[in-house]
């Protein structure tokens, strides 16, 4: 029946595994998303609620932040996002009498799916210091109280705003500036976590820390890589687009460690074809590269198209190009030995990926977290684009970088000014237009927030959306930092992690979701996503609160602002609560390329942003021209009897949201705690198929950090790899572990040993 949350919470450490499967969605997909959202919503609510989903006069899911086609799908959803949606347009409620039963030691037992399975949240809750439960306490209190801390301090420094990319751009815009005016740039975001190795990379190269495609792109493209990402699981709709594409005519090259379903074969549930028929295989050649190889396989790539006679776009390199010479001394020195050492790979395997790129006019180079989460991070992105501006692949239709961003409007968030280390022209349009002086001193990002609450360098921590604790790395560190917090803040539609992991004093404050009604005193209110190729469009919820006891994002910050600023803000909070159109023309008057914001959203399917290095082929860098650069080749390395880790997803989740116990494309049933080991491997350190093993991470600093209690899974990864999920093995990623320039934590890159556990 609709609306009843799980009892218990189940066990996690027995789970039943069969052999991966090769395809993806189809049949088992629409049955899985139909249960689960009747499950939570009901027959006739699910069918009002996925309706609207990614319509143009409906709401942007809540899940990834891919780009919807012009023409629209009635069905324009994916499985996860139908997973999305059904958890936060459930009828299960939290309310004050949950917080009375279960108090916060009770809470703090239960794991993340449980706690995520009780429902929405319907009054703002508050726990005093030294108290064991949460109480409801009015919305007028917990602004007084976030006040009283904020005032307490001795510097706005020691106040931390985290985001999470669910954040609409209107409230995003309204927190940062909060923020600043209050007197801080410490608007540390998932951003950092996730593609900030992206945006480093991108932004010294071309100019833009954002992709240089828009989906029609993909289907001109004659090829497509796709490196370090599982659509399959992550972005389902991208399936469909790759689909779309290969009927073009269009070659796909494949780059990850493990073989995933979705890039094997897709069953494409809108088309009789993947109901009925086999489905469309998607790869062409699948390179199984070992973790952290893809700084040496696009240097090589890039060696051999030099020494091919005519493969290099002497023309756009002339013209649009700036450290060409020193890039190609340097690539032509690329060793094959190391190459094959870094990479795993065959010669005839990078041979035979070569002469699909040649072959190709328009290349597009698609990735996420499997290559911005290592140590060199910045340098591999950095080496895909060095492979396309030998080509003159970036500027022209068809061609491009594509970093497949995860959650929806993490992008559109970093726009509105979501950075910890904003550039002087966003600071100056912003004192310009509301006659302040923001503060100009960086401030700090994810990691940077976890040391300083650590060090008690930081004492408010106050959370915009998002599961921060446990999205973060080195979980006993960051639990830890959290509690010596003086109040901990988290704006949620659910109960998380981070909700029981709490300061000395601790709010949770209710807020709207996505599929919900927006009414304010001005009228029905929409909100702005931008997605991940850089197109802004509405979002209009249409269900009724959860509660009436809910604030809006927008809302919550204009009250927050008016009571901690108070007369000194010359900001017109009440009528920005009132009336989001009042924000958008501020936003066009501050942030290039929202020019003219309430009229170019109000048509259907918005307006695309401007993109220099797409648009006009002109590259806004420090040299005025795209950048080659020649970084050494780096790669990890795993002492003997050591294997290689990288931290995923399985597929009944997304970020640290679980919606169920089961990785069907990987075989994996009523269970999380699993690490996927190569079979010879596990042969070779004595661990048969479904043994038990403790993850123990190895790192310079000596400390051991321990995952106990893991089942192994003999499974078809790159020899010296293993695979297993977060947030579970977060704890085995250091807090100092991080991608140089991008301070990313690596968690892709990780050296265990396991060791042998008893299964009890």
């Amino acid at each position: 029946m609709a609306g009843k949350p799980p009892t218990g919470d189940p066990v996690q450490d027995a789970p039943d595994v069969a052999a991966p499967q090769h395809a993806a969605a189809g049949l088992p997909a629409i049955a899985h998303t139909l249960r689960v959202a009747q499950q939570q919503m009901g027959v006739r609510r699910t069918a009002l609620t996925l309706l609207k989903v990614n319509q143009k006069d409906g709401f942007d899911c809540p899940g990834c932040a891919w780009p919807e086609p012009d023409k629209r799908h009635a069905a324009e959803f994916c499985e996860n996002g139908a997973k999305a949606v059904a958890e936060e347009a459930t009828l299960r409620r939290v309310t004050p009498g949950f917080f009375a039963a279960h108090p916060v030691a009770d809470l703090a037992t239960r794991s993340g799916y449980w706690l995520g399975q009780q429902g929405r949240l319907t009054h703002p809750m508050y726990l005093a210091e030294g108290a064991t439960s949460y109480e409801p306490v009015t919305w007028e209190r917990a602004f007084d109280l976030i006040a009283e801390e904020l005032h307490a301090l001795t510097s706005p420094d020691e106040a931390l705003f985290y985001t999470s990319g669910r954040t609409s751009n209107e409230a995003a815009f309204l927190y940062q500036l909060f923020a600043r005016e209050f007197g801080t740039n410490n608007l540390p975001d998932c951003s950092n976590m996730c593609h900030e190795s992206s945006g480093s990379a991108l932004t010294e190269t071309i100019g833009v820390g954002k992709g240089s495609v828009l989906l029609e792109d993909l289907y001109q493209a004659d090829l497509i890589i796709v490196a370090g990402q599982n659509p399959g699981t992550n972005h389902p709709r991208m399936l469909s687009a790759l689909e779309k594409a290969k009927a073009g005519g269009t070659k796909i090259i494949t780059v990850n460690p493990l073989p995933e379903a979705g890039m094997e074969r897709f069953k494409n549930p809108q088309n009789a074809r993947g109901l009925a028929g086999v489905g469309t295989p998607l790869t062409d050649l699948f390179l199984q590269i070992r973790l952290g190889g893809d700084q040496a396989l696009f240097r090589t790539l890039g060696r051999l198209v030099l020494e091919t006679e005519g493969a290099v776009d002497t023309d756009f390199i002339r013209e649009h190009t700036h450290g060409f010479e020193e890039y190609e001394r340097t690539a032509r020195a690329a060793d094959w030995d190391e190459t094959l050492r870094a990479t795993g790979l065959r010669r005839a395997e990078i041979e035979e990926a070569l002469r699909m790129i040649l072959a190709s006019r328009r290349t597009v180079v698609c990735w996420a977290m499997g290559l911005t989460q290592h140590k060199h991070a910045v340098p591999t992105i950095k080496e895909v684009v060095n492979l396309l501006l030998l080509r003159g692949d970036i500027g022209r239709p068809g061609a491009g970088v594509c970093p497949v961003r995860g959650h929806s409007n993490v992008q559109g968030d970093r726009t509105m000014g979501i950075f910890e280390r904003p550039s002087a022209a966003f600071l100056d349009a912003l004192e310009k237009e509301f006659d302040f002086t923001p503060p100009r001193e960086h401030g700090l990002d994810v990691v940077r927030a976890i040391r300083a609450l650590r060090d008690g360098d930081a004492k408010v921590f106050f959370a915009m959306g998002g599961n921060f604790v446990a999205a973060s790395p080195d979980t006993e560190v960051t639990e830890a930092a959290m509690r010596r917090a003086r109040l901990t803040v988290h704006v949620s539609t659910k109960l998380n992690r981070s909700h029981v992991i709490t300061g000395a004093r601790a709010l949770i404050l209710p807020t709207l979701g996505r599929t919900e009604r927006d009414r304010q005193s001005g009228g029905d209110q929409f909100v702005t996503v931008e997605d991940s190729m850089g197109m802004v469009h509405a979002s209009r919820g249409r269900l009724e609160p959860a509660s009436p006891h809910l604030l809006s994002e927008p809302a919550i910050v204009c009250r927050l602002a008016r009571r901690v600023l108070g007369t000194e803000s010359t900001t017109p909070w009440e009528e920005f609560e009132k009336d989001y159109a009042t924000i958008r023309d501020r936003v066009s008057r501050v942030v290039p390329g929202f020019e003219d914001f309430n009229a170019r959203v109000a048509r259907p399917g918005g307006f695309t942003l401007p993109h220099a290095p797409r648009d006009e082929r002109r590259f806004p860098t420090t040299t005025g021209k795209a950048n080659f650069t020649a970084a050494p080749v780096e790669y990890p390395k795993a002492p003997e009897g050591r294997l290689l880790l990288q931290t995923l997803r399985s597929h009944d989740q997304y970020n640290t949201t679980i919606y169920g116990l089961d990785d069907r494309y990987r075989g994996i049933k009523n269970g999380r705690r699993v690490v996927l080991v190569n079979p010879d491997d596990a042969r070779t350190l004595g661990l048969a198929d479904g043994t038990y093993a403790d993850l123990v991470s190895e790192w310079t600093d000596g400390t051991e950090r321990r995952a106990p209690g893991f089942r192994v899974v003999h499974y078809p990864t790159a020899p010296g790899c293993a695979a297993a999920y977060y947030p579970e093995t977060n704890v085995l990623v250091p807090l100092d572990h991080t991608a140089d320039t991008s301070n990313t934590p690596a968690s892709k890159s990780l050296v265990i040993r396991l060791e042998q556990a008893d299964p009890a």
